[in-house]
């Protein structure tokens, strides 16, 4: 009897120092030699690079709407911002995709008024820029998406249309492996390359 507790409690001394310590450490040491910005939340002067921003400034870019319009926080209501229409304790959820389906009357109200706030902007939006990322916190935008915000950009810093072209041309990356995926520009970094354009 005592001969197995003992070796039970060895295991699990054991078990604990190792996948309690030393695999913990081996896994954020490989994580700081091979991908150290990644590691560290890739994170620049203004933000991450990896978790969407709320941009509502007309003379910067916008990213997806997940805390736009009718999906904005709004603290003195209790609202998170973000379009998960889950709700716990009497607050929206912060993260994830819409329960809303394609009839909805909700979605549809919702996106036309996202509509309304881009054409108050001077921007006839793609759809990607009036419905919400999967999990509310998309830091990435299509090519396309940045192009048709180069009138309201231009309105609002000055900036030729011709610079902000080549501006977002020079923020685009391509498919990852070359196939995997689309081209993307990274809302964050297209801004902080505006403002030192600007």
């Amino acid at each position: 009897m005592l001969v197995n507790l003992r070796r039970s409690l060895v295991m699990a001394v054991i078990c604990l120092v190792f996948f309690g310590f030393v695999y913990a450490f081996v896994g954020t040491g490989v994580g700081q030699v091979f991908f150290k910005n990644q590691a560290n939340g890739s994170l620049t002067a203004n933000g991450s690079t990896l978790i969407g921003q709320n941009w509502s400034s007309p003379k910067w870019f916008h990213g997806r709407p997940d805390d736009t319009g009718p999906y904005a926080a709004n603290p003195k209501e209790n609202i998170s911002g973000g379009d998960n229409p889950l709700v716990a304790n009497g607050a929206s959820g912060e993260s994830g995709a819409t329960n809303l389906g394609p009839r909805s009357k909700v979605l549809l109200a919702d996106t036309m008024e996202l509509v309304k706030y881009w054409h108050k902007l001077g921007v006839d939006p793609t759809p990607d820029l009036v419905t919400t990322s999967g999990s509310g916190y998309d830091p990435d935008i299509t090519p396309q998406d940045a192009i048709v915000q180069i009138p309201m950009v231009t309105k609002a810093t000055g900036v030729a249309p011709s610079k902000l072209r080549a501006l977002i041309k020079s923020q685009t990356h391509g498919a990852q492996f070359g196939f995997l995926g689309s081209s993307y520009v990274d809302v964050l970094q297209l801004n902080e390359a505006l403002a030192r354009l600007s």
